[in-house]
C-alpha cells in the first residue's frame, strides 16, 4: 500500500513538475522572449494592408529564430490576434510574444525619418519622393500640390507649394496620410518662418516665399556656401533696381532639361515665366528646395554694390562678382572662351 501511494504520489509530482516547467516556458516566451535576432540586431518590417501574419512572420523568420512555434499560436489565439495593422515597425534583437503582438494588434509604428534635400526640384519630383518613403500614393500628394484651393489653406499657390517642404530630416509615420503629412509640414514650416526670420524679411521687403525662391536660385548657382550672401545680395540689388535677374538657372528650369550645362541663346528665347531674361522680378515660385542654410543668407545678405556675377574661368565653381557691366562682360568673354576650347555645350 506504502509503495503504491509512493508512485502514485511521484507520478502526481512528475505531472506537477513538467505542468510548472511548461507554464514557465510559456510566461517566458509570453513575458520575456520568444523571437531573439540572428545577428543581434534590431529589425524593420513593413506591413502593408491585407499582408497576412504568416507572411510577416516568414519574413521575421530571415532575421530571428522563433523559439517556439507552439507558445507563439497559444499567445496569438489567447489574445485574439488575427490581423496585424499596416505599419513600419522595428523589433529589438529580444522580443516577446505578447509585445510583438500587442505592437501588430495596436498598431504602434515605429516612426521612419523622411528626408528632403535640395536635389528636389519639381512638384513631380517631390511628390515621387513621399510615394516612395511613405505608404502613399504619389497621385495623392501632386493632387493636392496641384490643387489651388487645397494650397491656399497654407498661403501658397502650386507654384510655390515646395516652400513648404524644407530640407531637413523629419520623425514620421510611413501609414500617414497625405493629409496628415501636409498638416505636418505645415506647422514645420511655420516654426522654421519664426518672428525673427519674418522681421528680417520685411526688412528686406521680401515675403517669405520669396525669400525661398531667391534661396532656390543660389542654390542652383553654387554649391560654395561662402558665396551664398554676395549672390543674394546681387539679386536683391536687381530686384530692388527693377533689372531683370537674368539667371540661369531659372531658365534650365523653364526648360526642364536639367542636365543642361550651357545656356545658349535659343534657350533665353523660350517664353516662360522662369525666364528671369524675358520677364522682369522673381519667377513663380522656388525652382528647387532650398536648405536653411541657403535662405539664412538671403536673410542675412551684406549691402553691395554687386550687380553681375559670372562663373570663374578656372572652372573652380566659384563665381567672378561685378558692380559694372563692362567688367561683367569681359569676365562673360572669357568664360565663354574657356567653354569652347573644352567643347563644353
Amino acid at each position: 500500500m506504502k509503495r503504491k501511494t509512493w508512485i502514485i504520489l511521484s507520478l502526481v509530482a512528475a505531472i506537477v513538475f513538467v505542468a510548472l516547467g511548461f507554464c514557465i516556458k510559456q510566461y517566458y516566451h509570453f513575458t520575456v522572449a520568444n523571437f531573439k535576432s540572428l545577428d543581434n540586431e534590431s529589425h524593420a518590417y513593413h506591413v502593408y494592408p491585407e499582408m497576412s501574419t504568416d507572411s510577416l512572420i516568414a519574413e521575421m523568420l530571415g532575421d530571428y529564430d522563433m523559439l517556439s512555434e507552439l507558445a507563439w499560436c497559444l499567445h496569438c489565439r489567447y489574445l485574439n490576434f488575427k490581423q496585424a495593422k499596416p505599419g513600419h515597425y522595428r523589433f529589438a534583437q529580444k522580443i516577446s510574444n505578447r509585445d510583438l503582438i500587442r505592437r501588430l494588434q495596436y498598431g504602434e509604428e515605429t516612426p521612419i525619418k523622411l528626408s528632403f534635400t535640395q536635389s528636389l526640384r519639381t512638384r513631380e519630383q517631390l511628390a515621387g519622393h513621399m510615394g516612395k518613403k511613405l505608404m502613399l500614393d504619389s497621385a495623392e500628394v501632386i493632387q493636392r500640390l496641384n490643387d489651388k484651393e487645397y494650397m491656399s489653406h497654407f498661403g501658397l499657390t502650386p507654384e510655390t507649394a515646395v516652400c513648404m517642404f524644407i530640407p531637413n530630416t523629419y520623425e514620421v509615420y510611413w501609414t500617414m496620410s497625405a493629409d496628415q503629412l501636409f498638416a505636418r509640414m505645415y506647422k514645420e514650416y511655420q516654426r522654421f518662418w519664426n518672428n525673427e526670420r519674418q522681421a528680417k524679411a520685411e526688412k528686406l521687403g521680401l515675403t517669405p516665399v520669396e525669400v525661398t525662391t531667391i534661396a532656390s536660385i543660389i542654390a542652383s548657382e553654387t554649391n560654395k556656401k561662402e558665396e551664398y550672401p554676395t549672390i543674394a545680395s546681387i539679386y536683391i540689388n536687381r530686384l530692388n533696381k527693377g533689372i531683370a535677374l537674368q539667371a540661369c538657372p531659372t531658365v534650365i528650369y523653364a526648360v526642364g532639361d536639367f542636365s543642361l550645362r550651357r545656356v545658349l541663346k535659343r534657350h533665353l528665347n523660350i517664353d516662360s515665366p522662369y525666364n528671369t531674361y524675358k520677364y522682369r522680378g522673381l519667377p513663380p515660385g522656388p525652382i528647387r528646395l532650398a536648405r536653411p542654410d541657403v535662405i539664412d543668407a538671403v536673410l542675412n545678405a551684406p549691402k553691395t554694390d554687386y550687380l553681375y556675377m559670372c562663373a570663374n574661368p578656372d572652372f573652380s565653381g566659384t563665381h567672378i562678382f561685378s558692380s559694372s557691366y563692362a567688367k561683367h562682360n569681359a569676365v562673360a568673354r572669357e568664360y565663354q572662351r574657356a567653354l569652347n576650347q573644352r567643347k563644353m555645350k
